[in-house]
């Protein structure tokens, strides 16, 4: 009985396994298809990447998805922790409940909404749709993610370390960014990585509140897999999949090395 269970469970998981990270293997090996016929093998080829980096329209919306999400994903770091601070220090004062709300409603709030929401305020105001719309709508999307992240690691952190610095002789603001800001970087890091993921693959939100010379990528994309998808699209999708791979590692990497100072710190502590 436990053998079948196991055999069962383990065909379950290569079944989702297979399920989910097949089609992106393959759209990886049909990027290097000689044949412009996307389902048809050719033979192995990288001309497609060559050709992609000669595509002006795909290389202008690769620019400006670069710069925007490493923007937005900045900036709703820095809103993102001082939000999370905020719910997690000061949990008395008047409107948390309103404020808490409002920080992770884009959480739960469809993106449909959430796009034509800031498509009316961007209207209202009389802002002309643009990179700074795009740009304040994925701020706006993922500083709600940086705050959970973040909120998640404060609720955790041992409140004695501060105490003890401030005993010492520091100041609230010397005791932030020397004992609390290292203690939580790895999740401010996380939060940020979090963010432009979030930015690199928004395309409903951005579809809402961008503006002539704002094309994103994945709307780029939408628009030409609509005509039908062509080898270059794949190339773009398998550079873009390589730009997340790696930073996913580097943070991957860097907190782990982090950690394993962190335990050789209190371990010479300790023995001090």
């Amino acid at each position: 009985m436990n053998a079948t269970w196991s055999r069962f469970n383990i065909t379950s998981i290569v079944l989702g396994f297979a399920f989910l990270y097949l089609p992106i293997v393959l759209l990886i090996v049909f990027s290097f298809n000689e044949s412009k016929l996307v389902t048809v093998w050719g033979g192995f080829s990288t001309k497609w990447y060559v050709s992609l980096f000669h595509n002006q329209g795909l290389m202008d919306a690769t620019w400006v998805t670069a710069r925007v999400g490493l923007i937005s994903a900045t900036v709703a770091t820095v809103l993102g922790t001082l939000a999370a601070l905020t719910l997690t220090r000061y949990t008395r004062f008047k409107g948390r409940v309103l404020f808490s709300g409002m920080v992770f409603a884009p959480l739960v709030m469809p993106e449909v909404i959430t796009g034509l929401s800031l498509l009316l305020l961007f209207v209202a105001v009389g802002l002309d749709r643009g990179f700074l719309t795009v740009t304040l709508a994925h701020i706006t999307l993922t500083m709600c993610f940086v705050a959970v992240v973040v909120q998640s690691r404060l609720m955790t952190f041992d409140r004695s370390l501060e105490e003890a610095a401030m005993d010492l002789g520091a100041t609230p603001v010397k005791t932030f960014f020397q004992i609390t800001l290292p203690v939580i970087m790895p999740a401010i890091v996380s939060g940020w990585m979090l963010a432009f993921t979030l930015s690199l693959d928004d395309l409903v939100i951005a579809s809402f509140t961008s503006g002539p010379g704002a094309t994103t990528l994945p709307m780029k994309i939408y628009s030409q897999v609509r005509l039908g998808v062509t080898p270059e699209i794949n190339a773009a999708c398998t550079i873009l999949i390589a730009v997340v791979a790696m930073g996913v590692i580097i943070a991957s990497l860097a907190n782990k090395r982090r950690e394993v100072q962190r335990q050789l710190d209190e371990q010479v502590a300790q023995r001090g």
